[in-house]
């Protein structure tokens, strides 16, 4: 399946989860290229000072071996030691200037090189924040990490290597036009084994090309699976699945090695070659050089000029056959981040998109449908009103379109028809930041940065002050605990906060949203993942949360939403019942079946899980799946 960018053409020929195939990159290609140029223009002038010093180091390349020559045929010969020493002075001096040019033009270009990669590790980073939420559940944390980061080094050598290529391909340039000029017969004598060497490194090419571009997506895979067994180390741990995760991921990394094998003995099998053919060249030119010598039509010095042309020549051709393979792992590795930095966003702002006025909480559904995938509605014609303040309760079995109808809200995905509007003012009509700076969510699984517990409650308000936070914490009933630690509000979070429990970390999640006093407030499965202890505390929390705010509330658990204004019970994308909690009971539909049922289980004792919390049962009669 080819990738259409949009922007770039199609860039590369890709697997599952977003890995090339090797059919997918050039050998040289021009989009790679012209993209990369277009982050060095900024840097014009660094750039053209270095290629001033490429000119000079050029020159002076190209002058060290006709010093040697002149030296030869006209001081040693005549026995001339004042010329020679005098000789001696100027080959000094090219050699300093041949060093200082060499030494300008490398570091002018590798700044340059590093700031390209600054700049564009910098677009990857924020592209990758705006992507939506549909990209990131297409796409494995792996891969993508693969791309951001391994890619991108492999364009960081690349760059490194442009910068001594150019100078080598100056100098190679160079010392073709003096040979030429020089001897046009002996030139073309030297030069007689290039045709062959291209067609011999064609050649090669076209087996390496598939193997370095194989390289690149063992890599991916590997890290996926490294990536992936890492975020679910518990799971691991506690279904004791350590054996059977090592075999495939050692079924993996044993793929990447073979390829790289592969890749490095093709790549071992070029240098060879090229040193035979340097050899063969050397051996022709004193061959036939010698015999021109012994017949007086040329001097000693210029056999030996010639002869130190033909080792500059080809130290130049060496280099860039070492960098040959370079070459192939960047234009792979540049294609695909490229192809990334293409992916358009499924939400943008509209272009006469305004900031959202302060939100009163008013927020209507109408006739709303949506799908993820085409032709899968998940919701189907919804209509709803929700008044300022309310808090609003949406239940019904997974995958009935509970999540949904509150990403619709936040505007993680658009409308597939109708509309959302908050206060009046079509969700797609704002600008996106102004809507997220006025709403606040809560997920299931609370999820803790890096860094201290003011951080984590500060996160998306570092302008909020240390009392604000401690408010926040105050309201959610955390702030006891976290005095109690030795230091308090700089605690460092440890990873997926190991150092709080599940319930803590979730308050966390409460006091942060708390920090941006947000108009809206969604709470998505906020307690599912606690015991009901834990979950008593943040209920109590969520009161003082939800006062005066409009609230979407997710849940399964009844008791969690006993208390909400309206009970929106949802059944395939649509909406079966809606009402009160004391309504709902009246109405005997669904959601009475199921607050009847688990009256039931709680007078009889038995033991479930979620009995006491009157959990909204999956099986009950007349709740098909979505």
């Amino acid at each position: 399946m080819m990738v259409n960018t949009g922007t770039g053409g199609n860039w590369v020929s890709r697997g599952q989860q977003g890995d090339i195939d090797e059919d997918g990159t050039k050998l040289y290609d021009q989009r790679v290229i012209l993209r990369l140029l277009s982050y060095v223009v900024p840097y014009k002038f660094p750039v053209f000072l270095a290629m001033m010093a490429v000119v000079v180091y050029t020159g002076a390349t190209v002058a060290i071996p006709l010093i040697i020559a002149i030296g030869i045929d006209r001081y040693i010969e005549n026995g001339d030691l004042s010329g020679l020493n005098t000789l001696a002075v100027w080959f000094g001096v090219v050699l300093v200037v041949h060093y200082a040019a060499n030494y300008a033009h490398q570091v002018l270009l590798a700044r340059v090189s590093q700031r390209v990669i600054y700049d564009l590790r910098n677009d990857l980073f924020k592209h990758l924040q705006d992507l939506p939420m549909s990209f990131h559940n297409r796409h494995k944390v792996g891969s993508v990490m693969s791309r951001a980061q391994n890619d991108v080094y492999q364009l960081q050598e690349f760059l490194d290597i442009v910068v001594l290529s150019i100078g080598d391909l100056l100098s190679l340039s160079g010392i073709i036009a003096f040979m030429l000029a020089r001897d046009w017969q002996l030139s073309l004598l030297s030069f007689a084994s290039l045709p062959v060497l291209m067609v011999i490194i064609w050649v090669w090419q076209k087996h390496a090309r598939p193997a370095f571009l194989r390289v690149r997506v063992a890599i991916s895979q590997v890290n996926a699976s490294l990536a992936e067994n890492l975020d679910g180390v518990r799971v691991v741990q506690s279904m004791n699945r350590q054996r059977t995760n090592m075999g495939a991921f050692d079924e993996l990394n044993d793929h990447h090695l073979q390829t790289n094998l592969r890749a490095q003995r093709l790549a071992s099998s070029l240098m060879p070659v090229v040193e035979m053919f340097m050899s063969f060249s050397l051996a022709a030119t004193i061959i036939f050089g010698g015999r021109l010598v012994l017949g007086g039509a040329l001097g000693a010095g210029q056999l030996v000029q010639f002869t130190l042309y033909i080792q500059r020549f080809y130290d130049p051709i060496r280099s860039l056959t070492m960098q040959f393979t370079q070459l192939q792992r960047a234009m792979a590795s540049g294609a695909r981040i490229f192809d990334l930095l293409d992916t358009e966003p499924d939400l943008v702002d509209a272009l006469d998109a305004k900031p959202m006025p302060q939100i009163q909480g008013a927020i209507r559904y109408e006739n709303v449908s949506f799908e993820y995938e085409p032709g899968k509605l998940v919701l189907t014609g919804v209509n709803l009103d929700v008044q300022p303040g309310e808090t609003i309760a949406f239940v019904g079995r997974t995958g009935a379109g509970k999540t949904t109808m509150a990403a619709l809200v936040s505007r993680f995905y658009d409308v597939v028809d109708g509309r959302i509007t908050i206060d009046g003012h079509d969700v797609r009509d704002v600008t996106r930041e102004s809507l997220a700076k006025q709403m606040g969510i809560v997920l299931q699984e609370p999820f803790q940065f890096s860094g201290t517990i003011l951080e984590n409650i500060r996160y998306n308000h570092p302008e909020a002050d240390d009392e604000k936070v401690y408010e926040a914490a105050k309201a959610v009933g955390l702030h006891d605990h976290i005095v109690s630690l030795r230091e308090g509000y700089e605690t460092m979070m440890e990873e997926r906060g190991g150092n709080m429990s599940l319930g803590q970390r979730q308050l966390v999640s409460f006091a942060r949203a708390l920090v941006a006093d947000p108009r809206i407030i969604v709470l998505d499965e906020a307690t599912a993942s606690v015991d009901t202890q834990t979950e008593q505390l943040i209920q109590q929390a969520i009161g003082k949360m939800l006062h005066g705010r409009t609230a979407i509330v997710i849940a399964h658990r009844l008791s969690t939403i006993r208390n909400a204004d309206k009970i929106v019970v949802m059944e395939k994308g649509r909406i079966v019942e809606l009402g009160n909690h004391d309504e709902l009971v009246a109405l005997g539909g669904l959601y009475a079946q199921q607050h009847e049922l688990h009256a039931r289980l709680a007078a009889s004792g038995a033991k479930r899980d979620y009995a006491p919390t009157n959990e909204f049962d999956d099986e009950v009669p007349g709740l098909a799946p979505a």
